[in-house]
């Protein structure tokens, strides 16, 4: 009689043990993702020089980081309803599998349109990978340790993003660009090792359908619109057929696509979820987030090596201690939203962040780093204390068997938020310097004045061939002026976040 105590708790324990072995494996499968996110960053200036990268224009570049967050946020509806209807595990798998497969691919890259595709295969993988994760954890916790885990995933998210411009500095410090892809290879072999050791298998109790013509809509509709403000920016305005006619196409798909899903009877992406205000007002404040996140990431890293001059491990070391933030921020939240409630954490949080995205308005070529770091603390913590109760309050409003549709909704709306934010903000920053930089150009060759007016990275490759030292200086000026006119309209985009959490989470002040 006594040994049968000891016996079922050992059982427990060991069940416990497993559950939070399957939590670890999942966040390396995070990392995993979430690094690609930003590892690209770093080596953006080392892809446009023509000798050291690939030559890449400025649209390539923001199409080499669009095309993995587009195809991203397009597939992960489909990678949800492939969740639910063959299992996580498998759909996990298959998803590092791709992701691996593909990073090899990209490391390869003989030029930006190979690159750009590889990246899209990525998205691809990545697309598998997100929601069986957040499934996964839906299913193995629940109540409190559900919290804690979705904190502890949401912070990995939060510290892959933060750690991705380190890693790929000291990578660029020692290799060629390629290695920042072939960094990804052994965790995705830790993390299809690891899923078979201790991530349960088996399919799901729902057969969710599939959505073909959801799938072409939301894809066609977002490249379209994405194509037209990247172009926007290429060609220097808005107010031409081939930057409003993509844009207004990408429109109109978008709304043929919510009205598709809205007479299934069993969508991919769920626009009734939305009904609920939690699921909502989580979704839309993290897409809100991750836009100006992301945009101030793009031109922050130019900003960094190029008007400031700083080697690729400078600028990973200058920005790495956002991660002390997040690290802080995404547990800590869960302590204080217990405490004070979902609405008055996540508003001021989200506040904070959007201060820290205005803040580049103070930095130019002579302000001290310090400060600067500074900054990416005070962010870290800000965006740790956003993504983890707003995640939690999304999956908190699911039922189990919807987890990975749901999860695949919460996670596109962040790579909606990410992929509009590069291309808007980067449209912005590239037509004011452009616009700024012109009446400033000493007589130059034309083909050499376009180079310079094309992107600051461009004119420094002129000065340094013409040997015109004031040219580069010329282009760092306007490229911080570009920078502060860029940061304005990001952090008025990212301030409606902040309304979004005061209306969507009223009466919610003590809900966990």
């Amino acid at each position: 009689m006594t040994a049968q105590p000891a016996v079922a708790a050992g059982e427990q324990a060991t069940r416990d043990s497993r559950r939070w072995l399957a939590l670890a494996v999942l966040v390396v499968a995070q990392l995993t993702v979430w690094l690609d996110n930003t590892i690209l960053n770093v080596a953006l200036s080392t892809l446009a020089d023509p000798v050291r990268g690939v030559g890449a224009s400025p649209s390539e570049l923001q199409w080499s980081i669009s095309s993995y967050t587009l195809i991203f946020a397009a597939l992960l509806f489909t990678g949800g309803v492939i969740g639910d209807r063959q299992g996580y595990r498998a759909t996990l798998v298959l998803g590092m599998l791709v992701f691996g497969a593909s990073s090899v691919w990209a490391a390869y890259a003989g030029g930006a349109e190979t690159l750009i595709v590889a990246r899209g295969v990525m998205g691809l993988g990545s697309a598998l990978v997100m929601p069986a994760t957040l499934a996964i954890i839906n299913q193995t916790f629940d109540g409190k340790e559900r919290a804690t885990a979705v904190a502890v995933w949401s912070g990995s998210s939060g510290l892959a993003i933060a750690a991705g411009p380190l890693v790929s500095g000291a990578l660029l410090e020692h290799y060629w660009w390629g290695s920042i892809f072939l960094v990804n290879v052994p965790f995705v072999l830790l993390g299809i090792a690891g899923s078979y050791a201790f991530i349960a298998g088996g399919k799901t109790a729902r057969r969710s359908r599939f959505d073909p013509l959801g799938m072409i809509l939301s894809t066609a509709g977002l490249f379209a619109l994405v194509y037209g403000v990247i172009e926007g920016g290429h060609q220097g305005t808005w107010a031409t057929l081939g930057v409003l006619g993509p844009i207004a196409l990408g429109v109109l798909l978008l709304l043929a696509f919510v009205l598709v899903e809205l007479r299934l009877r069993e969508p991919s992406f769920d626009i009734r979820l939305f009904r609920d205000a939690g699921f909502t007002g989580g979704s839309v404040s993290v897409m809100l987030t991750f836009f100006g996140l992301t945009g101030t990431m793009f031109y922050s890293n130019l900003y960094l090596q190029g008007a400031r001059g700083l080697s690729p491990l400078e600028c990973g070391l200058t920005l790495a201690p956002v991660a002390a933030g997040v690290i802080i921020g995404a547990p800590l939240s869960a302590v204080l939203v217990r405490r004070f409630g979902i609405r008055p954490v996540v508003a001021t949080a989200m506040l904070v962040a959007v201060i820290t995205f205005y803040a580049y308005v103070w930095f130019d070529i002579d302000t001290p780093l310090g400060w600067f770091a500074l900054l990416m603390v005070v962010q870290g913590l800000a965006l740790g204390a956003v993504m983890a109760p707003t995640t939690e309050a999304i999956m908190a409003s699911l039922p189990p068997e919807r987890s990975g549709s749901g999860s695949a909704v919460n996670n596109a709306m962040r790579q909606i938020g990410g992929v509009l934010g590069v291309a808007v903000l980067g449209s912005v920053l590239s037509m004011t310097y452009s616009g700024d930089v012109a009446g400033k150009l000493p007589p130059l060759p034309e083909p050499a004045r376009a180079a310079a007016e094309e992107s600051a990275e461009a004119a420094r490759a002129v000065a340094a061939q013409v040997r015109l030292p004031q040219l580069a200086d010329i282009a760092d000026a306007s490229f911080v002026h570009a920078m502060h006119v860029t940061t304005v309209v990001g952090a008025a985009v990212s301030l409606a976040g902040v309304f979004v959490v005061v209306f969507f989470f009223r009466g919610r002040r003590g809900r966990a």
